[in-house]
């Protein structure tokens, strides 16, 4: 060890201006190093506001923070700012939406208004008709539908289209002109 300290003595002279250069040199590559660090630090900062605050105040505040106070900046920043992006608080909703629909796409009991199936005849809890088949086709059919979707079948219990209407019925019969007040005599 003492062999390359004696080699380094004999055989390089330090000279002061070299040394003072060097020092010069090291310290402009340093001062660029920290420059371009804070620069990137800012913008950095600005680009990540953007992307977790709508507020163009917050925005301003957050940067000036970091370009006045640099490295302490940052970590005051990293320590304040939003958790969650726009765009994760976004999808975040969006999905809680999804989930809201797809509770509220489920039919509710006339009767107690608690969730049932779509292809259920009757609540299981308290024992409201939800559905009536079709006499035809025999699928299932809502209760207020007068027609068959699925085969065309007029519901049980509905006119057919060669069924008379009530005027016609009521003209076919003959009314006594003879009857007491109140009372209608048919003939027929």
């Amino acid at each position: 060890m003492t062999f390359v300290f004696n080699f380094l003595e004999k055989n390089m002279t330090l000279d002061p201006t070299f040394l003072s250069n060097l020092l010069l040199v090291l310290t402009a590559f340093g001062g660029a190093f920290l420059a371009a660090l804070w620069i990137a630090l800012v913008v950095w900062t600005y680009r990540d506001i953007r992307t977790r605050a709508r507020d163009p105040l917050v925005q301003t505040l957050a940067t000036l923070l970091v370009a006045v106070l640099s490295l302490p900046g940052v970590l005051v920043y990293l320590i304040l700012r939003p958790q969650k992006t726009l765009e994760e608080e976004y999808q975040k909703t969006l999905e809680e939406e999804a989930l809201l629909q797809a509770l509220e796409d489920l039919p509710l009991c006339p009767g107690c208004e608690r969730r049932v199936k779509d292809d259920w005849q009757v609540c299981p809890n308290c024992h409201t008709k939800l559905k009536k088949n079709c006499e035809n086709c025999n699928k299932l059919m809502e209760l207020p539908w007068n027609i068959c979707p699925f085969c065309g079948t007029p519901a049980a219990g509905m006119r057919r289209a060669d069924a008379v209407s009530m005027d016609e019925a009521l003209k076919s019969l003959k009314l006594d002109d003879d009857a007491k007040d109140g009372e209608v005599k048919v003939e027929g």
